[in-house]
């Protein structure tokens, strides 16, 4: 294990700097750091999102270990990140994705339509997760653009949006609740 933090402030930051993994300083606004924000802003809205699945309800029970699962994952993409050429994302856990995706899906019917992010609070809670995912994807195709990344990092994310889409799709479904479709010139 790292370095344990027995003080949390060390003002070395103050100059707009921050420390990476590999023991460099890079500026703030770098694009890794960009990245890294982004995905622990992620795992922020995923513990949001089983925050509100809490219920002692069983139909959720699966989904709320699986993000629990993800919210590992994703903290070791972050850590992936803070130290270049570190590998810890893999395609099998890409897969996992893909088949946790798959089970959910299977079970919907086909969109007809756009759907909103809207209906419930858990339901938007998912489509939240969703866009924060898609935004990590962007600010790591960024960092790639300017230096090498673990591709399978970037598929965890492609993924992970898929499934916090139809995520929200098999909690409206569960509770009952329609989807809100998009409706042109309304």
């Amino acid at each position: 294990m790292g370095k344990r933090l027995s003080k949390i402030y060390t003002k070395t930051g103050d100059d707009g700097t921050t420390g990476i993994g590999d023991g460099s300083r890079v500026p703030k606004t770098d694009a890794r750091i960009e990245a890294i924000g982004a995905v622990d802003e992620l795992n922020s809205a995923l513990g949001m999102l089983t925050a509100g699945l809490t219920r002692d309800d069983a139909r959720f029970e699966g989904a709320q270990a699986f993000i629990h699962w993800l919210q590992h994952r994703v903290f070791d993409l972050g850590g992936e990140l803070s130290i270049p050429d570190f590998v810890l994302i893999t395609e099998a856990h890409v897969e996992r994705i893909e088949t946790e995706l798959d089970l959910l899906n299977d079970a919907l019917d086909p969109l007809q339509n756009f759907i909103l992010p809207a209906g419930s609070e858990a339901i938007a809670r998912a489509h939240m997760a969703r866009s924060i995912c898609r935004r990590s994807e962007r600010r790591l195709v960024g960092l790639a653009a300017a230096t090498p990344i673990n591709e399978p990092g970037r598929q965890f994310l492609n993924r992970l949006s898929d499934y916090l889409f139809v995520l929200a799709r098999h909690i409206a479904r569960l509770d009952e609740i329609p989807e809100v479709l998009w409706q042109k010139d309304i």
